[in-house]
């Protein structure tokens, strides 16, 4: 593992209480950045402040800044002063940083932060900086300025794929380069928003294709399971980022759940793709756990079969293969409206690993900028449904309820409903179904760390 200091050190314990819970997603190794509202203003948008989280707490950038926590970090440079003042309020700013600077400010929250600091006078104002998670709304983490969704598990599209072609579930080009398409960046929205289900043009029944299509909400919602990568600094209009600098123009790593309209999506997606069934709603995480606190998570790009081709030169290269993934397990759980009422805790429908996706961030980052196109601070990059290949590690119902084909009739077979405690029964989900996405990293001899919730629950 390269590039590891201090900040990583497992033996690092921080004044604040709650920070030192072993069950926090926030201990002080980690400091993911957020977006919130304090509620002084009734326009979210002109109450945003940007912090990072620590323990069941958020450090208020703005109030470390007017406390002059940061002071010898600008130095007297009117435009770091600057850019610091904007980046209070826009977090999207931090990634145009140098990278010196972000990790010097990463180096100083520590300082601030640990055990020993309560004893000094930046201690004390950092105790003042503090807000309790619980009395802040949280926020998108960055204002996303372009939203692209990638299909970057190998296990999701080939369980997909044999939906649609059980003798061919892989596409030729498939393996050759990373899928995606550009989503819609206006309807992303903060976890814990209710997701109204959409309505849109579904097909004619498959027992009557002379009834011709239907218009009407969406009767086969989905959720999907996956992690984003928000841009931290653009490159010009027509020139590419290569594989060597991918990662130094990625800020962090968020929660996605890209929600799904099945029955639209089926009509719809040929020959162009994904339209209304995905551009409804897109909910992701508060927090970006940058690239400096996953350091110890890194781990090998998932090793390509015998009989997959190499990948073309400029997706390629060594320091990619070595350390191109992330070691994050991902969990979804479901609660329906009965259980909610009732007090029931969640059920979980999938764990899945998110080191096996086929294709790595840096190749996503290097191929949608292969062609020219300028990437800006602020893009949200998704990776596409993680998925594993066992049932319950699929990170959908369209995956986790499918049954494959009957080969008697060559016909799908009836998908295997969830089942709740309540004795309800979900195939896909259904109004007041909450669903809820974490992710978190573990590795012996260091602090497991965490990402928080990525929520939402469904209405009619």
């Amino acid at each position: 593992m390269t590039g590891l200091n201090r900040t990583h050190d497992p033996k690092l314990t921080s004044w604040l209480e709650s920070a030192e819970d072993p069950n926090t997603d926030f201990p002080i190794q980690n400091l993911p950045i957020c977006s919130f509202s304090t509620g002084e203003s009734p326009d979210d948008a002109n109450d945003a402040e940007v912090g990072f989280a620590i323990g069941d707490r958020v450090l208020s950038l703005a109030r470390c800044l007017d406390a002059g926590l940061f002071d010898d970090l600008i130095d007297g440079d009117e435009n770091g002063q600057a850019a610091f003042e904007v980046a209070t309020a826009d977090a999207s700013v931090l990634g145009l940083f140098p990278p010196e600077t972000l990790s010097a400010l990463r180096g100083r929250l520590i300082d601030i932060l640990e055990s020993a600091a309560i004893k000094a006078k930046h201690g004390k104002k950092a105790k003042d900086s503090l807000l309790k998670q619980s009395d802040i709304k949280f926020l998108t983490p960055v204002v996303v300025t372009n939203y692209t969704d990638f299909y970057a598990s190998l296990d999701h599209a080939t369980t997909v794929g044999s939906m649609f072609r059980p003798d061919n579930p892989i596409l030729p080009n498939y393996k050759h380069v990373p899928i995606g398409y550009h989503g819609r960046a206006s309807s992303i929205v903060p976890s814990g928003t209710t997701i109204r289900r959409p309505s849109g043009q579904q097909s004619p029944p498959d027992d009557n294709p002379a009834a011709g299509p239907s218009f009407g909400p969406c009767k086969l919602l989905d959720y999907e399971l996956e992690v984003g990568a928000v841009i931290s600094r653009e490159n010009a209009l027509g020139e590419p980022i290569s594989i060597a600098e991918a990662e130094s123009h990625i800020l962090g790593l968020c929660l996605v759940n890209d929600w799904s309209a099945r029955d639209i999506q089926k009509w719809e997606y040929q020959p162009l793709g994904p339209f209304l069934a995905k551009n409804f709603a897109t909910t992701v995480s508060p927090f970006i756990v940058t690239m400096e606190a996953l350091r110890p998570f890194r781990c090998p790009g998932s090793p390509r079969g015998p009989q997959d081709p190499a990948t073309l030169p400029y997706l390629t290269s060594q320091s990619n293969k070595d350390r191109g993934g992330f070691a994050i397990t991902l969990e979804v759980t479901m609660r329906t409206a009965a259980m909610v009422k009732a007090g029931d805790k969640p059920i979980r429908v999938s764990r899945a690993d998110f080191s096996r996706m086929y294709w790595t961030f840096a190749q996503m980052v290097t191929h949608h900028a292969s062609g020219g196109c300028n990437l800006q601070a602020g893009d949200l990059l998704a990776s596409g449904t993680v998925s594993g290949q066992t049932p319950d590690s699929r990170g959908c119902l369209l995956e986790a309820t499918w049954a494959g084909i009957d080969p008697s009739n060559q016909k799908p077979r009836p998908r295997n409903a969830i089942e709740f405690p309540t004795g309800e029964r979900r195939t896909f989900l259904q109004d007041g179904d909450e669903v809820v996405i974490r992710g978190s990293c573990h590795r012996d001899g260091f602090r497991s760390i965490g990402f928080g919730e990525c929520s939402g629950t469904i209405s009619g």
